[in-house]
């Protein structure tokens, strides 16, 4: 029979290995920290992108009009 030290020690050991609602909590406000983390990273990384794109077309745009420029003047432009 169970005496009441025995139903102590297995409610202790309960507690170790199941997991309580405090320990969800503890749980949801790291994954809230987490998601706040990569939301930031994914803006910034966003911004990043539509700059690179950007610049991207600026420096074609560029191209272009060097091209015209040295067909007008009669220049061969090799690249």
């Amino acid at each position: 029979m169970l005496t009441a030290e025995d139903i102590q020690k297995l409610i202790e050991v309960q507690k170790e290995i199941f997991t309580t609602k405090d320990d969800f909590e503890e749980l949801r406000k790291d994954f809230s920290r987490l998601e706040t983390g990569v939301d930031a990273y994914a803006k910034k990384a966003d911004t990043y992108f539509q700059e690179m794109l950007m610049l991207s077309h600026k420096v074609d745009r560029h191209e272009k009009w060097l091209q015209q420029i040295a067909d007008k003047i009669g220049l061969k432009l090799a690249y």
